[in-house]
């Protein structure tokens, strides 16, 4: 297959930076845009290269020469005035006589173009375009893209208000069949995206490919140090497909906007306020963002399947007015059950992506090239948990929606909002501290190593220790983590008048802690957070792992484990901070206001206060 790399631009928008050297030759860290894609080419094979040149162009060609040095063919057509994007390519047709790629001098780009080709190829496509989302919809040329990833049509800004479009853009490399030769005018400067796509849309056979991989224009000063940041911090080599990809999946209703039943209009669907920032984060890290949604309302023929992508439209409208994007939606338009007088018959079937099933799971990870095992799944009910589990995802639960308030299913983690779980996926907070323990069992004599974690309920030790066992897990130290919450007395049982001490057993912690190190199995009641759920009884052996993991608000406070774990910590944070946490909390337990300060007064004085003293024991305050 051959190349043609359109480098023939001025580059007007970089200013003097372009006076005196074409864009596509302007340096980063040391290297020329034009020399990165003459490599990437050359990695995949492609050695026949065409460069269309204009402005300044000998320094492009004494540059290059022919070739040679970089192990490739360059031959240049030189035109005597601008023709666009397409005039030179027009010109060069007669060589071009089998499908070749196009690519622009000012994209640095790097992907898998392996991948595209096969894409371009199975789909035995006419052209195949590269695209992805962008974080300016609004103002974009956008591009409509079928189930079967062809493209019906183009959007050219600007978009007039209620209308609402995906939010795909036209990234600037493209695969063409010679017969798209067949409509470019000769000798007059006409751009493929504004001009051509657009009008032949309805008579060829135009695919999409849809990639989060790195393309990213340097057309402007901004941008320009953009690229260069992304390439010195490892962003660029690390996006492209030969490597596995990451992704947080998003749950929609009850996690990205208000769950009222069955939204079956665009205007029903609202954002949670700090939806936009949690996926601009999302956006901004090397996670991709990926929606998996079940939405019935199809089977239900409350709305067609053409509606709900509207409704997705307007989804992605309202985020990318904040500068935020989403790399995909799936969603599963189906339901089982049948023989409703209403139903949409088609749609009822039992199929093989609606969720707790991880089909869709599984769909983005074959379309993004998905390390599931290194993804994480967010939602708010119990669905979500198993649709994750099933494809090895780490799970987040979120308090919103329906909060997972009735679930036996436990999640890996839970926050209460999206925005707290994305900052505590893509920040990694306790990494740092997780590194320095892992040194430290590694380093240590004993076996096993007791780790112990206090704090106060609502302080955030259940999330340090989860993490802790993750990543010890993840570095091949075994750890058995028990959760003292266990021994907590139901309501009912506990003596009056009774402070945190009565309320967790600590002799029967104390004493069953005994035989758990002396290899002992012990059973325990376990812990409900919620009303709505049923405590679920839990089984504790010790198999001779590498870490005992012991965390709870009165871990600090058990006279064995101050004498035996070889690492205390306690999880601290400041009162005001409890106070909101505690309000969160039992609010999401169903709690009034009233009730809540009564606890909060009656807790701070037998609970709070006490547990906050224990961090004397500690050997690290977190």
């Amino acid at each position: 297959m051959k190349a043609v790399i359109l480098a023939g631009g001025k580059g007007t928008r970089l200013g003097n930076l372009t006076r005196e050297i074409p864009k596509p030759m302007l340096p980063l860290l040391g290297k020329p845009l034009l020399e990165y894609l003459v490599e990437l080419l050359r990695d995949y094979g492609i050695t026949e290269i065409w460069i269309l040149v204009n402005y300044l162009k000998d320094s492009i060609m004494q540059h290059f020469g022919n070739g040679a040095a970089w192990n490739v063919s360059i031959q240049y057509y030189e035109e005597t005035e601008p023709l666009g994007t397409t005039g030179g390519i027009k010109a060069i047709e007669s060589y071009l006589t089998e499908d070749f790629l196009v690519l622009y001098g000012d994209v640095l780009v790097n992907m898998d173009l392996h991948r595209l080709i096969h894409f371009h190829q199975t789909h035995k496509a006419d052209a195949t375009l590269v695209l992805h989302p962008n974080d300016h919809p609004y103002d974009s040329d956008l591009v409509e893209l079928n189930k079967q990833k062809r493209i019906t049509a183009f959007h050219p800004k600007p978009h007039q208000q209620g209308e609402y479009f995906r939010n795909l853009v036209n990234a600037g490399l493209y695969v063409l069949s010679p017969k798209i030769l067949n409509t470019l005018p000769p000798g007059i400067a006409r751009d493929f995206g504004r001009d051509i796509f657009p009008s032949i849309v309805a008579t060829h056979y135009l695919a999409g490919y849809n990639t989060t991989e790195y393309l990213k224009d340097m057309g402007t000063p901004e941008r320009l140090k953009k690229v260069e940041a992304d390439l010195l911090s490892g962003r660029v080599e690390r996006k492209s497909y030969k490597y596995w990809q990451k992704a947080i999946f998003l749950d929609r209703d009850g996690v990205l906007n208000d769950d009222t039943e069955f939204i079956h209009r665009a205007e029903d669907l609202i954002l949670y306020p700090d939806v936009p920032e949690a996926i601009r984060k999302i956006n901004q890290s090397d996670y991709i963002s990926i929606v998996v949604t079940n939405q019935s309302v199809v089977a239900r023929n409350l709305c067609s399947e053409e509606y709900l992508r509207v409704i997705h439209n307007k989804m992605e409208t309202d985020l990318g007015k904040a500068g935020a994007w989403l790399d995909d939606i799936y969603y599963c338009p189906h339901h089982p059950d049948k023989g409703y007088p209403e139903e949409n018959p088609e749609y009822k079937i039992d199929c093989d992506c609606r969720k707790p099933k991880p089909g869709m799971l599984f769909q983005a990870a074959a379309d993004y090239h998905l390390d599931l095992l290194k993804s994480w799944m967010i939602g708010d009910n119990e669905r979500d948990i198993q649709a994750g589990h099933a494809a090895g995802c780490k799970i987040v639960g979120v308090a919103t929606g329906k909060g997972l308030k009735a679930t036996t299913l436990i999640p890996d983690y839970f926050f209460f909002s999206l925005k707290e779980a994305v900052d505590f996926i893509v920040d990694e907070p306790y990494r740092p501290l997780a590194e320095e323990i892992k040194e430290q069992v590694i380093t240590s004599s004993y076996q096993p190593f007791i780790l112990s974690i206090g704090g106060n309920s609502q302080s955030g030790k259940t999330t340090l220790a989860n993490y802790l066992k993750d990543y010890f897990i993840e570095n091949n130290l075994s750890v058995l983590k028990i959760s003292l919450d266990d021994w907590i007395l139901p309501q009912e049982q506990r003596p009056v008048p009774h402070n945190v001490y009565h309320n967790f057993q600590v002799e029967k912690i104390q004493q069953d802690l005994q035989r758990i190190l002396q290899r002992e199995e012990i059973q325990v009641r376990g812990y409900a957070r919620h009303a709505l759920r049923n405590p679920i009884p839990v089984t504790y052996r010790f198999n001779g792992e590498q870490i005992i993991l012991i965390e709870g608000v009165v871990a600090l406070a058990i006279p064995i484990l101050q004498k035996h774990a070889h690492l205390r910590l306690f999880k601290s944070i400041s009162i005001t901070e409890l106070e909101q946490r505690i309000r969160r909390f039992y609010t999401w337990k169903g709690y009034d206001e009233q009730k809540i300060q009564s606890l909060w007064e009656e807790r701070s004085k037998l609970e709070y206060l006490p547990i906050e003293q224990t961090s004397i024991h500690a050997h690290r305050i977190i």
